[in-house]
């Protein structure tokens, strides 16, 4: 058994060393496959799936080693239909802040948040045939939410293409002074009551062909690939250097991912339900806090979790132990807990962008999250209790139960013979009796549970009775 424990632990750190070795590998391939030029800096990173946790994570990482690496251009490869609008103003955010010009190609789509983000770049190439627009805020089922959602995607939008602001150009003896994008177009991509003159589609939500984008001046070129952007850039000769995710920033993302996340609050919830069926430090609580462990420490590193937010999951959790076993019963200290731990798992579903709503927004935002830590509790309370049946009878589980029976015709019994006619006895509590806990009769241990109240350790006890193999004792 030993040989065997030694040999899973040594595995273990060999696999953990080869992930670390890989990923100090793959940091070191990615610096060395760069293009080797004497000019300008160029560094790529792309957004090809929805607009998520993981997408604002990586423009975060992306940024940091562009700015280390003293790129001169951050060309951001984007292919998204869309996603979570809190994201993508965080990205579209950063991205009108950067100090570096950023150059986004919209390879094939760059539909709803994506069209955000595109937007906030200082210049747009396209793929032909591709798309850009469509930002109507719609809920998870793809139904339009109030106006009040619209409106602030509406502004946002607006406000993104006045960040570029004018241009001027001279066209013989006149000058014209026009937007570099204009925002009535941008605020249409929402809103389809916006009339957008000349425009055939301008009663309906306006979506962009790459030709359009082109002829409306919301993209500054078409192009099929990274290096024909470059070279319509005037960047062809530059060196290139591309985002490459680490083993470590990989498993990261993993844990980002808002499936992941739910599991590991299902685990969590489920694991503290459990336990406190079953007080005592067992597998359910080992499994909680693990699951705890791999939910908020990614968060936590990459700093997409505020530091109030885990403290108000370890406050709750604290109570929680303390109810267990400190105060006798289950009252405020337990619920006070369970509602902490509700809580900062809610806030952590939630970017800071939602408190710049108006009341109405940030209150939808934050039952949506709600509803995900509820419906995880749910979901793993129903699944514990499926699965604990399926459990009990598959092959897995008697490898590690017990099965071996032990007759009353044998002499085994489960209780202990000495117990019998102790009724009237009197002894001392061993232990502190809340209601169960140990007393000594006679100079011997048992387990006794107090019948009404709580003994203190060394008060004088009287035996009532013997249950169901069980001393039930009271102070005198």
């Amino acid at each position: 058994m030993f040989r065997k424990t030694y040999f899973i632990h040594k595995l273990f750190f060999m696999i953990v060393t080869i992930l670390l070795l890989s990923s100090f590998a793959l940091d070191s391939a990615r610096y060395m496959n760069s293009t080797k030029s004497s000019g300008c800096r160029v560094y790529v990173y792309e957004i090809r799936k929805d607009i998520a946790k993981p997408a604002w994570w990586v423009t975060q990482k992306a940024f940091e080693e562009a700015e280390q690496w003293k790129a001169d251009y951050i060309i951001l490869h984007l292919n998204t239909y869309g996603g979570q609008v809190n994201y993508a103003d965080s990205i579209r955010t950063r991205l009108l802040n950067s100090t570096i010009p950023v150059i986004g190609f919209v390879d094939n789509q760059a539909i709803s948040a994506g069209a955000l983000i595109s937007i906030a770049c200082d210049s747009i190439y396209m793929r032909a045939g591709g798309s850009i627009g469509a930002a109507t805020v719609v809920d998870q089922s793809g139904n339009v939410v109030p106006d009040k959602y619209q409106s602030f995607m509406r502004s946002t939008m607006r406000a993104t293409a006045e960040a570029h602001g004018k241009d001027t150009i001279v066209s013989g003896n006149d000058t014209i002074i026009r937007w570099h994008r204009d925002p009535h177009i941008a605020e249409a991509m929402v809103d389809p009551s916006i009339v957008v003159q000349g425009f055939d589609d301008s009663l309906k939500v306006v979506t962009l062909t790459a030709e359009e984008a082109l002829e409306w001046h919301f993209c500054e070129g078409l192009a099929s690939s990274i290096a024909e952007v470059m070279e319509k850039t005037g960047l062809k000769d530059c060196e290139l250097r591309q985002y490459r995710p680490t083993a470590i920033s990989k498993v990261i993302g993993f844990f980002l991912s808002p499936v992941v996340q739910g599991i590991l609050i299902m685990i969590m919830l489920g694991g503290i339900y459990f336990e406190l069926q079953t007080p005592g430090v067992g597998f359910p609580l080992a499994a909680a806090g693990i699951a705890a462990l791999l939910y908020f420490a990614p968060l936590y590193l990459e700093g997409l979790a505020e530091n109030w937010e885990m403290l108000l999951f370890l406050a709750g959790l604290l109570l929680l132990i303390l109810e267990i076993f400190v105060i006798p019963g289950f009252g405020i200290a337990g619920i006070s807990g369970i509602a902490l731990m509700v809580v900062g798992l809610t806030l952590s579903l939630v970017d800071n962008v939602v408190f710049r709503l108006e009341g109405t927004e940030a209150l939808w935002h934050l039952i949506r999250a709600l509803m995900t830590v509820l419906i995880s509790l749910f979901m793993a309370f129903m699944l514990f209790i499926m699965g604990s049946k399926r459990l009990a009878y598959s092959k897995a589980f008697k490898v590690i139960a017990l099965e071996t029976t032990e007759p009353a015709s044998e002499g085994y019994i489960g209780i202990d013979k000495r117990q019998k006619g102790m009724a009237g006895k009197t002894g001392i509590a061993h232990t502190v009796l809340r209601p169960s806990g140990m007393v000594e009769i006679d100079g011997d241990i048992f387990d006794a549970v107090a019948e009404t109240g709580y003994i203190q350790k060394g008060e004088k006890i009287k035996v009532i009775r013997d249950e169901t193999g069980q001393l039930y004792v009271e102070k005198i």
